[in-house]
């Protein structure tokens, strides 16, 4: 289970230095945009490998703390799905969605662990989700704090695109890839 804590910790503490250290994160991206970035990117991709591998280390000797409820499937799926449409709209232009959430990314990815959390009852699990669910609640709050401005909602269209793509992508992961690359088939 050590690879996954490491690989957690690894990931959320690179991704949580605008909380904790927002102006030496841009005097960094000022002064070294491109080691910054880079070091960013390369310290990001390890930790996930590290969550990924780690997780599936963990899982067969995980034991249960709980048993999830049988009505939990159906919510964690919505919830999964919601996930995928919040993550997309982080990518495409701003719509209404993007305008709204102010960070559709972090929600999305609530929604994703809060989603895991209802149907997964071993410990390992409730430390990987329940760690990016942590991360996304302290990562809102802190900007919340911050005087960014609201982005301006655009079109009804690029809503509709990260409608369609978020539910794309959320229907092909649970269908053909969630078990080839997790170990779990959620639908079969």
């Amino acid at each position: 289970m050590w690879v996954l804590i490491v690989g957690l910790v690894l990931f959320l503490a690179i991704h949580s230095v605008r909380i904790v250290a927002p102006g030496w994160r841009d005097a960094q991206l000022v002064a070294r945009p491109g080691t910054y970035k880079g070091a960013y990117a390369t310290l990001s991709a390890v930790g996930l490998v590290m969550i990924v591998v780690g997780y599936a280390m963990a899982r067969p000797e995980s034991g249960f703390v709980f048993s999830p409820p049988g009505w939990g499937r159906h919510l964690a799926g919505l919830l999964t799905v919601l996930g995928f449409v919040g993550i997309a709209a982080a990518y495409v232009p701003t719509g209404r969605i993007k305008a709204t959430l102010r960070h559709p990314m972090l929600i999305g990815v609530m929604l994703w662990a809060l989603g895991h959390l209802l149907v997964n009852g071993d410990l390992v699990s409730l430390i990987l989700f329940g760690a990016f669910l942590i991360w996304t609640v302290a990562d809102l709050v802190s900007l919340s704090r911050r005087d960014d401005p609201a982005p301006v909602a655009g079109p009804v269209l690029n809503d509709v695109i990260a409608i369609v793509l978020g539910v794309a992508l959320a229907l092909i992961f649970a269908f053909w890839l969630h078990g080839p690359l997790i170990g779990i088939a959620p639908y079969g």
